[in-house]
């Protein structure tokens, strides 16, 4: 990986010696897929770069904060470098081992880089740690365009556990974790983004009653602040969009491809399935979690 502030820290070494540079290393992956392909981050751009200079410099000036810790490791994964950010975690949990909050944050890198075993351990574990402890609003480090925050800790916990079994074929823990994340869903953002995971999980298991069910709190005059691609999907599911509608013409970002790919797959259309699921995969956002879910499916269904 080839980061912009690596390369501004490798540039001020270099022009510090006098003697020649040591020939240059393959930078390692920043994570290898689930079919063993090596990963590399793109480059992150100035502003983000700048962010993260200022997160690290709050880190380096109190270092055992735990904000400053989480913020210092939310950043460094934006950048792309998951490895980095995992190792803040894991320093802040050294510091703080009943902070719920640094295992869901490891534990959401941790799927990031495929390691999902050790993912499921650490939101289990936050799990855990956050019975008997009331709920609170998660800040943003992306903030949407109201710059209103849609999710909770706990709420966030329980849905990425749910993502990291469903990543890792098991269904039913899967919709545990995501059922409870609905029950604490204090708005419409996070009653659509569990809800199209509880329904496409529910046809996965052949329980179509189920899952039209929990298509039942959709309705399309719901107040969305960010989360349209799941609010579109569950529409579409509900049979009030059509695919071009879903898909504005093939415009459509990874969440809202691997939900219509994987519709096609549990509706027995194999082939259709597959060949959007190689339009995704051909994309370059491997960390988005449509495309981690598209490369889990791909490797199951499709590669011999």
């Amino acid at each position: 990986m080839k980061h912009s502030i690596a390369l501004l820290a490798a540039a001020l070494l270099l022009s510090s010696c006098s003697s020649p540079a040591p020939e240059a290393q393959e930078a390692p992956p920043d994570a290898i897929s689930f079919s063993g392909e090596p990963l590399f981050s793109a480059d992150p751009d100035s502003a983000l770069v700048a962010r993260y200079l200022e997160k690290k410099a709050s880190f380096d000036a109190d270092p055992d904060n735990a904000d400053n810790i989480i913020w210092y490791g939310r950043f460094k994964a934006y950048t792309g470098d998951y490895a980095g950010a995992i190792e803040i975690y894991s320093q802040g949990i050294e510091l703080y081992p009943e902070d719920a909050r640094l295992y869901r944050h490891r534990g959401h890198r941790y799927i990031s880089t495929r390691r999902l075993e050790l993912a499921i351990a650490d939101f289990e574990m936050a799990v855990d740690l956050i019975e008997g402890i009331e709920n609170e609003i998660e800040p943003d480090g992306m903030p949407n365009a109201s710059g209103i925050p849609v999710s909770s800790l706990h709420g966030n916990i329980w849905y990425h556990l749910g993502l990291a079994y469903y990543l890792n074929d098991d269904l039913e823990n899967a919709l545990r974790g995501f059922s409870e994340g609905l029950a604490t869903s204090r708005n419409n953002d996070n009653v659509v983004s569990t809800t199209h995971w509880i329904y496409m999980i529910n046809r996965r298991m052949g329980d179509e009653e189920a899952a039209s069910q929990a298509l039942e709190r959709i309705s399309a005059d719901m107040d969305i602040i960010e989360n349209f691609a799941y609010y579109h999907l569950t529409l579409f599911y509900r049979g009030e969009l059509t695919e071009d509608e879903l898909t504005g013409e093939g415009a459509a970002g990874d969440a809202v491809t691997y939900g219509l790919a994987n519709w096609y797959l549990y509706n027995d259309q194999p082939d259709r399935a597959r060949e959007i699921f190689d339009e995704l995969l051909s994309r370059d956002g491997w960390a988005s979690f449509g495309y981690l879910a598209a490369e889990a499916d791909y490797l199951k269904y499709f590669t011999p």
